[in-house]
């Protein structure tokens, strides 16, 4: 029984932070605040790079053709359509799809009020998406002036959904052309555009007159299954010549990404925000050690006198930064998820928990504690006894 009672530790430092519980519900309070703005400020800006590449993710492609002036997806530039002809020169590749893409002014039908939405033009016995349903769908495209309506686009685009499921014909104008919607798909809108129409290559080029038969924006490459698509690219990148550029579609995705990354202020803001978030959770933990140390200072110097090390008293600081980090980070992580889930019911925002995030959150709020900590830690030094009694 003596052996069990001397091998016991007291838990110190958890006393230290109960012994006064509303000062530690403040500081909780003040950690899990600090979490949930730097978790809300990162899954906005990873949120908005996804949805970026919302209509990118579902093309059904291996390899990507793109020209080397397009930046992005909302300035596409346009290529010479035999390049991607070009491409089934080499056995891997099983199949393409060329796509003309631009954003054209959509009239809401009802209260004429006019919109950009994103266009894409195929051929409709080409496959372009890797659900099967809309390549069904795609058939009615064979009529001239016939669209596919995203009836995921927002709301600003008129009642569509509401009035084709209603048994209505629905007709409004695109880039002062009329068009009538054949069927619905589900897309989802994007970053860049607020909704989207599939039509052929040509409604689309009546939509717009000005565009050559000849060039595309997009060409989708497909390979043979079991090929290796890093080989299949270089052989069709040594194949073609500079006026085409060649992504696999990962690549394309983060090729968009790095757009809104990169060429706008959209990740810096929200990385400002994150690390604003940072801050404020560094000076309220500070605080609140620092004045748990002065509080305590001869208890400290109690210890000291009695012969305990100053690195042993410094161990029960970091301890309470410890406890502090965790207990602080889980009301963060389920508040959180709740208010992911009412961004993305509210925005359609493709906003969620990643595994990723949430480890990265975790340590910063840790660095953030233990940091305050080593810095309130110079408060204890301070503890001599000589000077204290």
């Amino acid at each position: 029984m003596t052996n069990l009672w001397s091998s016991r530790r007291i838990p110190l430092a958890w006393l230290l932070l109960s012994r006064q519980p509303a000062r530690l519900a403040v500081a909780l309070a003040g950690i899990a605040f600090a979490g949930i703005l730097m978790f809300m400020q990162l899954g906005f800006r990873d949120g908005l790079f996804d949805a970026s590449v919302t209509v990118h993710k579902l093309f059904d492609a291996d390899l990507v053709l793109i020209s080397p002036r397009t930046m992005s997806s909302i300035g596409m530039a346009s290529f010479p359509r035999r390049r991607l002809v070009q491409v089934m020169a080499d056995p891997a590749v099983s199949g393409i799809t060329p796509v003309n893409w631009n954003l054209l002014l959509w009239r809401n039908p009802q209260t004429r009020s006019t919109r950009s939405i994103l266009v894409l033009g195929f051929e409709p016995a080409d496959p372009l998406f890797t659900d099967p349903s809309i390549a069904v769908k795609a058939q009615g495209l064979s009529q001239k002036g016939r669209v596919l309506f995203d009836q995921l686009s927002r709301p600003e685009f008129g009642p569509i959904a509401s009035w084709f499921n209603q048994g209505k014909v629905v007709e409004t104008e695109v880039a002062g052309k009329r068009v009538r919607v054949s069927d619905l798909v589900s897309l989802g809108a994007s970053f860049g555009a607020d909704g989207n129409m599939l039509t052929s290559r040509e409604t689309f080029l009546k939509l717009m007159p000005s565009t050559p038969p000849g060039s595309i924006e997009l060409g989708l490459i497909r390979l043979v299954p079991g090929t290796d698509i890093q080989a299949a690219s270089r052989r069709i990148k040594a194949l073609l010549p500079d006026d085409v550029k060649i992504l696999t579609k990962q690549g394309f995705e983060e090729f968009e990404k790095n757009y809104w990354r990169s060429s706008t202020a959209i990740g810096f803001i929200f990385t400002l925000g994150s690390a604003m978030g940072f801050v404020v959770g560094c000076v309220i933990v500070y605080q609140i050690l620092y004045s748990d140390v002065s509080d305590h200072l001869p208890e400290y110097a109690t210890l000291m006198a009695m012969g305990y090390r100053l690195v042993g008293l410094l161990g029960v600081v970091a301890r309470e930064a410890l406890i502090l980090a965790a207990l602080g980070y889980l009301p963060a992580y389920v508040s959180t998820q709740l208010l992911y889930g009412l961004v993305r019911s509210g925005t359609n925002l493709p906003v969620a928990m990643e595994p990723q995030r949430a480890l990265l959150v975790f340590g910063l709020i840790l660095v953030m504690c233990l940091g305050s900590a080593a810095v309130a830690m110079r408060r204890l030094a301070d503890a001599d006894p000589a000077e204290i009694f």
